[in-house]
């Protein structure tokens, strides 16, 4: 069943243990209805109990303070705060929020005449900005408008200020504080007026965009207002999209929580899944900084900061941490040295003097392969090789795949490095690895696919002229541009313009 919930402003939690929590539902059969929470943006299930005549109680005892719900048929939610008191609302099963009355709990009177002021005055702000959109900005209804809307939203803000300064002690006026943006100053000028710094502004919103958040109250992390923030906190709006941009704010905040705390539990376990999961280049370097900083570093007792993962999956997640850490942005990978076609010359990348280097893994059976492997080498024919961009390729060529890996080569006439695990090599190493280690290579050359992860072909890195990664994963189409745009060639005619890259030819 999918849970579809409201979030007007119902962004509330707690952390003390009510004893009863009741409601008293007109409209409804009797039936099994469910209690809900929140962690996070996400919902859950928190409790089951019978609705018989109307009426169903909870054991708040087995719950903890936050927002929590009652899932209604229809998929209606009667969110509350639950805040170590005890709570009997009553409702209906239709629009059962708007419907709410407050018989028990003195949060929650207060906090749903606070939802009613900033529902009302949203709606009249958003009638009065639909108007607005139909108007010219130079009118002067426009500009009426505008200053009908601004004026609005500075109440609801002395609204908030004053909800606060009247109810110090309620949970309420703490999540409250949490959702309002910071006060910012006025930029400093100098002698004539003008204003020193234009970033100013923006530079302290950021700086002190955590100043109303609690760090010390875990019941903070059960409402979706937290999640909100550190969600827009480490998006574009906030921060430019780069790895290391990323993994210095992410520091900055998560040093800041307390150990053992569920803020830093929710908070590091968000950013790092986030970026674990992300789609934009490079961005797993966030998870590999965040893996070694809060999760695989140990202290003098060998505890990890990580208190709530299991040593299974810490041990897990801490393989794959170590496995990618070599293979980030900015980081130089382990050397490869193979034998090349003769299958007695050697070559390794980090003989190379080269102003960029592509290594590429590939395999001759691979279908993607077969179709990248020949454009790569136009592109290195008709652009590449004159610019000082050298391929280093490591192939697939043990068992028959050395025959096949040689005919392909002289097939496409690939000119440029072309290296493999030979079979021969193979078989010699299986047999005593010491004969070629560290004479001709090493142990991560021979085991080139667990150092690099190559589990999957075809796979590339982009390298400068020291080794170092500055970009992945990138398909035919994207690393030409990257190249042209890196090397002043930005006008320069493409030979596969991105539009016309098919979906299939993703390097991955």
């Amino acid at each position: 069943m999918r849970i579809v919930f409201i979030t007007i402003f119902l962004i509330l939690s707690s952390a003390a243990f009510s004893q009863s929590i009741k409601f008293k539902i007109s409209g409804i059969n009797d039936t099994t209805l469910n209690l809900v929470k929140y962690i996070g943006k996400g919902m859950y299930y928190a409790d089951t109990a019978k609705i018989t005549k109307g009426i169903i109680e909870f054991d708040g005892k087995k719950q903890k303070s936050g927002i929590l719900a009652l899932f209604l048929p229809g998929e209606q939610l009667l969110e509350f705060v639950y805040n170590n008191e005890d709570i009997y609302i009553e409702s209906t099963a239709k629009n059962p929020m708007p419907n709410a009355k407050v018989k028990k709990s003195e949060e929650n009177t207060i906090f749903l005449s606070y939802v009613d002021y900033i529902t009302k005055e949203r709606n009249a702000i958003t009638l009065l900005s639909k108007e607005r959109d139909t108007l010219s900005k130079d009118s002067m209804r426009y500009k009426t408008l505008s200053k009908m809307i601004e004026d609005k939203n500075l109440g609801v803000i002395a609204y908030q200020k004053e909800f606060i300064k009247n109810n110090p002690t309620l949970l309420v006026s703490l999540i409250i504080g949490m959702s309002m943006d910071v006060d910012i100053p006025e930029a400093p000028v100098n002698d004539e007026g003008d204003v020193i710094d234009p970033s100013f502004r923006f530079n302290y919103f950021r700086a002190h965009y955590f100043d109303n958040v609690n760090f010390n109250d875990d019941r903070l992390v059960n409402t979706p207002i937290y999640h909100t923030k550190i969600e827009n906190y480490f998006s574009d709006r906030m921060m430019i999209q780069n790895w290391d941009t990323v993994v210095k704010y992410a520091f900055q905040l998560c040093d800041k929580l307390p150990a053992n705390s569920d803020m830093l539990q929710y908070t590091v376990s968000w950013i790092t899944s986030h970026y674990e999961k992300s789609q934009i280049m490079g961005m797993d370097k966030v998870f590999v900084r965040m893996g070694q900083r809060y999760y695989c570093e140990r202290n003098e007792k060998g505890e990890s900061k990580a208190f709530w993962m299991p040593e299974d999956k810490l041990e897990k997640l801490c393989k794959q941490v170590d496995k990618m850490k070599g293979l980030v942005m900015g980081e130089v990978p382990k050397n490869i040295s193979l034998p090349d076609t003769s299958d007695v010359n050697w070559r390794n990348f980090y003989s190379l003097k080269n102003e960029y280097v592509i290594l590429y893994f590939w395999d001759p059976e691979c279908g993607h392969c077969k179709k990248i492997t020949p454009k790569l080498q136009e592109l290195y024919t008709k652009k590449f090789k004159e610019r000082d961009i050298e391929i280093f390729a490591v192939g697939k060529a043990v068992d028959d795949d050395f025959v096949k890996w040689k005919a392909f080569i002289k097939k496409h006439n690939l000119e440029f490095i072309n290296v493999a695990m030979t079979d021969r090599l193979f078989k010699a190493a299986q047999k005593d690895a010491s004969q070629f280690i560290p004479k001709y290579t090493t142990i991560e050359s021979l085991n080139y696919q667990t150092t690099y992860d190559v589990f999957m072909t075809p796979k590339l890195f982009l390298l400068d002229k020291d080794k170092k990664i500055i970009a992945k994963g990138l398909d035919i189409s994207q690393l030409e541009e990257y190249l042209d745009r890196l090397q002043g060639f930005e006008s320069a005619e493409k030979l596969f313009p991105l539009e016309e890259q098919p979906e299939d030819e993703d390097i991955h």
